[in-house]
């Protein structure tokens, strides 16, 4: 069979994604923090890019001149060396900077009046960590170098809640110690405050604050030592028969146990605190709702004056210099208008949210309706996927609350009337049956399906365990309480 090449028209469609779009993409799905981040970064590397505060008839004028010559004018002006040497001493009157001068700094005499005194909400203050705390021990203990040496080992392997996460025999290779001497060492920062810190496991930990507390409670002791597991399952029958001993003694020591603080570490933990600034809000006007979006935060961006006057020709520059900038000023152009469009994508999904979930910004969670992305897509005329990338991590601030554009899409469930109720709104009335029952005798998950049917919910009790384990609730042998 012959080879040969030949020509052939085809025509086809295909969606190609150009950076442009790529970009717009990436932007609908961003947060409002990584947003910032993005366009720091983008005014660092690009620069036609400016952070600027003026209106658009601003920016197309042309720099006023005026003040660039009076810049020009003062720096052809002679200016005098200053010298190093001691003239001109005698013309300061030391006796006025003396008294005027203050040692002390920032002193209760310094300030005339308190308005001139700085906002204590702006002084910086730094919480001890565990380390510092243990550290700040340490060295008001009589330990010689080695056992320091082991102490600093030991302190330095703690998690957040203050307990050991390296093995004994980790320790030893790294500090070139024996076993018994890190074991020697380690009772003796157990002994630090807080009581149980450098424990290696929960029993550990609890026993060392009894030995602290000086409890002489036998059955505390044995509770923790034998039985650790049936106390976490509230198993106290099983083990009052195990240690024979009545039930009234076996839920007294477990009262005493559960004063103890199985995680002597946390209060020095310090954790950020991470604020969420919605990205739109919501308010009531009358009897409607206004859709406001949040600009504050996030920099007003343009193109620089200087490089725009040198594209429409203010400027002699050669070509391959002109095409960068060109390139430049197409980048920076499309991200301007892709921010743009983010923010009116942002603005008609909320109205839309707006439209359907009016019960709930009226009368709360329960008029909560279930709502899927389709549903805003065909309001706004756009496809489902923009819609899933717009509410991802977005928050809006609402007369009910702050909550994440995500919360307002949910299943539908049917009542016993033949409507449909949203699913978080079920789990709302869930945490509230919950929240008001006997904790001596709490409601198993099929109570719970009757008493939701009381309500109009009918659901099965697989729902209902799976809602109340979504929520972080314990089954009703976890939440029941003997005292």
């Amino acid at each position: 069979m012959a080879l040969e090449i030949r020509q052939q028209l085809k025509l086809s469609q295909q969606l190609v994604m150009t950076p442009q779009l790529q970009q717009a993409i990436k932007l609908l799905q961003l947060s409002r923090m990584e947003l910032v981040d993005m366009v720091q970064q983008e005014l660092e590397e690009n620069p036609l890019l400016e952070e600027g505060v003026e209106s658009v008839e601003e920016i197309e004028k042309s720099p006023d001149s005026g003040d660039e010559a009076e810049m020009a004018q003062a720096s052809s002006e002679e200016v005098k060396e200053v010298k190093g040497e001691s003239e001109g001493l005698g013309d300061i009157d030391w006796q006025t900077y003396l008294e005027g001068y203050s040692l002390g700094g920032s002193t209760a005499d310094y300030y005339e009046e308190d308005d001139d005194r700085p906002s204590y909400e702006n002084l910086i203050t730094k919480k001890g960590t565990l380390t510092d705390h243990l550290l700040w021990q340490l060295n008001l203990s009589p330990f010689d170098e080695t056992e320091r040496q082991i102490a600093e080992e030991i302190i330095g392997n703690l998690n957040e809640d203050g307990y050991l996460i390296a093995t004994l025999e980790e320790i030893a290779e790294q500090v070139h110690a024996e076993i018994p001497a890190i074991e020697s060492v380690l009772k003796k920062v157990q002994d630090f405050d807080p009581v149980g810190v450098a424990s290696r496991n929960l029993q550990e930990c609890l026993l060392k604050q009894v030995e602290q507390l000086e409890l002489d409670n036998s059955t505390v002791v044995a509770i923790l030592e034998n039985h650790i597991g049936d106390l976490e399952s509230r198993k106290y029958p099983a083990i009052a028969k195990a240690l024979g001993v009545s039930l009234d003694e076996v839920l007294g020591a477990a009262k005493v146990i559960s004063h103890l603080d199985p995680r002597p570490g946390r209060p020095y933990w310090q954790e950020d605190s991470h604020y969420i600034v919605p990205d739109v809000s919501v308010y009531k006007i009358g009897d409607e709702y206004v859709v406001v979006l949040n600009d504050e935060g996030l920099p007003n961006l343009r193109i620089n004056s200087f490089y725009r006057s040198a594209l429409s020709g203010g400027s002699d520059i050669d070509a391959k210099a002109g095409e960068h900038i060109q390139e430049k000023m197409r980048g920076a152009m499309w991200l301007i208008k892709s921010i743009h469009q983010r923010q009116r994508t942002i603005y008609k999904v909320t109205k839309s949210i707006v439209k359907f979930q009016r019960d709930f910004f009226d009368r709360g969670i329960e008029y909560l309706k279930p709502l899927v992305l389709r549903d805003v897509a065909e309001d706004i005329e756009m496809h489902e996927s923009t819609i899933s990338r717009v509410t991802t991590n977005k928050y809006v601030q609402t007369p009910q609350g702050l909550f994440e554009l995500k919360y307002f899409f949910n299943s539908g469930i049917s009542t016993t009337q033949g409507e449909t109720i949203a699913s978080e709104s079920v789990k709302s009335k869930i945490k509230e049956i919950i929240s008001g029952e006997n904790v001596k005798k709490p409601y198993s998950d099929q109570k719970l399906v009757e008493l939701l049917r009381g309500h109009g919910i009918d659901i099965a009790r697989r729902t209902v365990t799976k809602y109340r384990e979504m929520l972080g609730i314990g089954s009703s042998t976890e939440r029941k309480r003997h005292f």
